[in-house]
């Protein structure tokens, strides 16, 4: 009876938790995501600290860097969005095409499908209903008061993020000790501190194999591209650079993308070829080239991954979809080690196969 009364109580927080994150979105995810960034940017601000640098020059260095390649990713996007609103009336038209030849096989089934019937029951053929007639919906595009009404709120959650992010930085040391002194003995909280820290490491060596992994996919991606001759090669390569952090929905949505880009850049079955050449070398990089560089480290259990991914698009959107996999590796990592003994020397060996 105790533990079904533990259970509940857990389940009961559990679900107040989700419900206050879900309605405080707009201020938690930037700063879940911040957390993220300042996770992996750490050993940057440690090697300016190594240098004899103050630690506001870190956190301040690791922060534009941070700026910078966020800057750097909208000014590169952008030019693929322009290129698929360009090819829209091509992609839409030769989807059409498509539909009315659907449509046809479609209609052959039904008209023989009635022939059959009024062969074996003429009394009882029955009259083709009549489809009813699509009407085209017009789509109101965004005008300068939207635009004024939504900058206020992303102004906020840029000044979260730049302000987590800088302070994080700032003062994580600080704040891993006095995390420590709540969750440990006085004896212990060095200890606590420790794993903490070496948690974070393990978090930070994760993410750079994972964008060595992904700027190579990115590479010969943009190279496959560029020799179909794929307008935009280059852009398309940077585009799977930075989905493919979006494990299994990031690498599918870019397979869709390439397919209305190949439609709209060449005719017949050469359309296919670039949906192909990308989904081929997602396949060899997902289950041959990140297991072999990730998995002597840590072993990624896919239901736990795939269920963090989409409890963290639910959540917060692609915000959640970009930190779900790197703030469930921190936690499960951090959960290992404060779980060992005080008084081992080793850390644990970090897992995921819960």
């Amino acid at each position: 009876m105790e533990r079904m009364s533990q259970l509940a109580v857990i389940v009961l927080a559990v679900i107040v938790t989700v419900a206050a994150l879900d309605a405080i979105s707009d201020l938690a995810a930037p700063m879940a995501l911040a957390l993220v960034m300042g996770i992996v940017l750490s050993p940057i601000s440690d090697a300016w600290e190594r240098l004899g640098l103050s630690a506001v020059f870190g956190a301040l260095s690791s922060l534009v860097i941070a700026l910078v390649a966020l800057g750097l990713i909208a000014l590169l996007m952008q030019p693929i969005a322009m290129q698929m609103v360009e090819q829209a009336p091509k992609v839409w038209a030769d989807m059409q095409d498509m539909v009315q030849v659907v449509r046809g096989v479609v209609q052959g089934l039904e008209d023989a499908s009635r022939d059959m019937s009024e062969a074996i029951s003429p009394a009882g053929a029955v009259q083709p209903a009549a489809a009813p007639a699509a009407e085209a919906q017009g789509m109101d595009m965004p005008n300068v008061t939207d635009a004024l009404l939504i900058a206020p709120a992303l102004a906020a959650q840029i000044l979260t993020f730049i302000g987590t992010l800088f302070f994080f930085l700032l003062s994580r040391n600080e704040l891993y000790l006095a995390i420590g002194r709540y969750l440990a003995s006085p004896s212990n909280r060095a200890v606590v501190a420790m794993r903490l820290r070496d948690a974070e490491r393990t978090v930070a060596r994760y993410f750079l194999t994972i964008t060595l992994v992904n700027a190579a996919l990115g590479l010969l991606t943009a190279a496959a591209l560029q020799a179909l001759g794929l307008p935009g090669a280059f852009l398309w390569g940077v585009t799977a650079f930075l989905v493919n952090y979006v494990v299994y929905l990031g690498p599918a949505i870019l397979i869709v993308a390439l397919l209305f880009a190949g439609v709209g850049a060449f005719d017949g079955a050469a359309a296919l070829f670039p949906m192909l050449s990308f989904a081929a070398l997602n396949f060899t990089e997902g289950q041959f080239i990140t297991p072999a560089l990730v998995g002597k480290r840590m072993a990624l259990n896919p239901l736990l991954v795939f269920v963090a991914l989409l409890f963290g698009i639910w959540l917060w959107g692609p915000i959640g979809g970009i930190v779900a996999i790197p703030l469930m590796l921190w936690g499960v990592v951090l959960r290992n080690g404060l779980a060992a003994e005080p008084t081992s020397s080793a850390p644990a060996k970090p897992t995921l196969r819960e």
